[in-house]
């Protein structure tokens, strides 16, 4: 398993991360099972929200993992707040809910500090100087040791970086072989196509010269929860031909082509994978250090349908 520095903060985090948004899928056992064969498999990276399962998904990690200071000390943990579900889902970053949510998060987690902490998409009331502010108090306290965000364009992240001293040193952002906005219209600058439009005010090229680790979710979806490209002859032939021959060649499964496509990057992005299956898992952690040639990855760029100009 590959490990990278999380931007400049020096901690060596693997570059496949343990997403745990449908932990609460499983039984105490289930669950157990994968932590453990994640962990074994070189992931020391688990990331979570305490929307997930309405918190149940953290309970359930700290319980199935049998938390404690020895685990602790091997492993990073990561969470995200912001998204409020009552009476509807709305974003709240204000100091007050900030501060609240963190002190569930590590109750819920049992532990007394996270390693990273999220603010969970865009919140358009936000006000940077109350972010700031929690983000200092729960720095202070040791409650969380570095901070970040998902979701958000350069403006958004520069914003918030204006007035908050702590580095922001993660983005959480939807990124797969089917979904590539933030790479397309790079590729396709200034020409008339559909991959032209730039839709991501170029952060992926932001993220890397902040040295803001981009942190890529649904790896495996070809749209916002649409459902995975992999398998799709009727939509994705060409691409799931391109990914199968490769695997061959690799003597991987095919999962593992998808994961290594995005860490092949030189973005050095972290993959969250979220799967509850422990073959997907492993077959996926294959993935982290996949020597993907400059051609293949161009290759299943094209094999994706998208135009290289």
């Amino acid at each position: 398993m590959k490990k990278i520095s999380l931007s400049t903060t020096g901690l060596p985090v693997s570059n496949v991360v343990m997403g745990c948004m449908r932990l609460q899928e499983l039984s105490k056992p289930e669950a157990e099972k994968l932590i453990r064969t994640a962990i074994d498999a070189g992931v020391n990276f688990f990331d979570h929200a305490d929307v997930y399962g309405n918190g149940k998904c953290e309970t359930l990690f700290a319980e199935a993992a049998c938390m404690n200071d020895a685990l602790r000390e091997k492993i990073f943990i990561q969470s995200k707040c912001g998204i409020r579900k009552t009476p509807f889902a709305y974003y709240d970053f204000s100091k007050a809910h900030i501060l609240a949510a963190v002190d569930g998060i590590l109750q819920r987690l049992k532990t007394t500090y996270l390693d990273v902490l999220l603010l969970h998409r865009p919140d358009a009331l936000m006000e940077p100087e109350e972010i700031a502010a929690a983000f200092d108090a729960l720095h202070a306290n040791g409650k969380v040791r570095y901070f970040g965000v998902s979701n958000q364009n350069p403006m958004q992240i520069a914003l918030i970086q204006k007035y908050v001293p702590q580095k922001l040193v993660a983005n959480q952002l939807q990124l797969s072989i089917a979904h590539t906005p933030m790479i397309d219209s790079g590729i396709a600058v200034n020409m008339r196509l559909g991959q032209s439009v730039e839709r991501t005010n170029s952060v992926l090229e932001y993220c890397r010269l902040h040295a803001i680790t981009i942190q890529a979710w649904s790896p495996f979806q070809k749209g916002f929860f649409e459902g995975p490209f992999l398998g799709d002859m009727q939509n994705y032939a060409e691409l799931n031909t391109v990914i199968d021959r490769i695997a061959a060649k690799y003597n991987v499964p095919d999962t593992a082509v998808a994961v290594g496509w995005l860490t092949r990057h030189p973005a050095n992005m972290q993959v969250i994978l979220g799967t509850t299956k422990v073959q997907r898992m492993l077959d996926a952690c294959k993935g982290s250090e996949l020597p993907l040639t400059r051609e293949e990855w161009y290759e299943i760029y094209r094999a994706a349908g998208n135009v290289i100009p």
